[in-house]
């Protein structure tokens, strides 16, 4: 079998053409070396484990690391504290639930998954740190946990590729059960469309951080629910369950926009006030631009808070 060889190129590797590229190990490394060769000031190092945690300012502490935001909603004085950046581990999980195998194109959100962990397990294993994957729906069907050779690639790949959705999910118990299984602080990724109940999931991501865990959460949903341009009548059918109902979209969709909109305020303020990284994916977009535009933003953060 022979493969498409891209030129790297940001703004090029759209999910339809990666889909024709072959396997995934192959598309993770066209996706970073794009990233590479398309950074002047490489944001690469923005993918990281720095902030450890917060206490209360004593005199001494340099004034840089005061978190201003803290002190708007307790009016005390909290200094940023922060670890060496030295080697670290890095958790990927991916949601494999039926809610996730939905796609109004060709790529559904869990393909779409599949190439952005990927793509960040061999940017970190290009930058010497340790990478594992766990994959979940109900349960975690599989769980490898971080090495830093890059043969875990191949063992990685294996297990992306045989991830097929699953009818239910529960994120918030598998993220309590990473966050008692990993003892050692790292940064825990998670993929997912985070179609289930807010409060619990984000109890999760407070668990991960109180154990210490840099968390990062990209919300993947595929752009036909983040616009619903149905028009005419059309039957809905759940992939989890739910029970199927048949309407005319026009009449729903001021509803469904409002709904959506709470959703998403309710996920991106929760990740906020646990100061969790939460990046809105459009699984449309090319993956190579939505993990340069990450990384720049995290890079950039990182800088301010330095």
């Amino acid at each position: 079998m022979t493969h498409q060889v891209l030129q790297p190129n940001l703004r090029y590797l759209d999910p339809e053409t990666l889909q024709k590229i072959g396997s995934l190990e192959l598309i993770a490394r066209e996706v970073v070396e794009g990233l590479r060769v398309g950074a002047h000031r490489s944001p690469l190092r923005g993918f990281s484990t720095d902030f450890a945690h917060h206490r209360q300012y004593v005199p001494g502490d340099p004034l840089r690391h005061l978190d201003w935001r803290v002190y708007a909603r307790t009016e005390r004085y909290y200094t940023k504290l922060y670890e060496a950046e030295t080697c670290y581990e890095a958790h990927l999980l991916l949601d494999a639930s039926a809610s996730m195998t939905y796609g109004s194109g060709a790529v559904s959100k869990l393909e779409y998954a599949k190439y952005l962990a990927a793509s960040l397990a061999y940017l970190i294993l290009k930058q010497r740190d340790s990478v594992g994957l766990g994959v979940f729906d109900s349960t975690l069907r599989s769980y490898d946990p971080p090495r830093s050779a890059m043969g875990i690639l191949g063992l990685l790949d294996a297990r992306l590729a045989e991830a097929t959705g699953q009818p239910r999910t529960d994120i918030a118990a598998q993220l309590h059960e990473l966050a008692h299984r990993v003892n050692r602080r790292g940064v825990v990724v998670l993929f997912s469309d985070l179609l289930e109940d807010e409060e619990g999931f984000l109890r999760g991501l407070d668990h991960l951080r109180f154990r210490g865990h840099n968390v990062i959460v990209f919300h993947l949903l595929d752009p036909y629910e983040l616009t619903f341009p149905f028009s005419g009548t059309w039957r809905f059918e759940g992939l989890e369950g739910e029970d199927e109902f048949t309407t005319q979209p026009d009449r729903i969709r001021d509803i469904y926009m409002e709904d959506l909109q709470a959703f998403l305020n309710t996920v991106r303020t929760g990740c906020e006030r646990s100061h969790v990284d939460y990046d809105l994916v459009d699984t449309s977009r090319p993956v190579d631009v939505v993990l340069s535009e990450f990384l720049a933003r995290r890079s950039a953060t990182s800088q301010r808070t330095g």
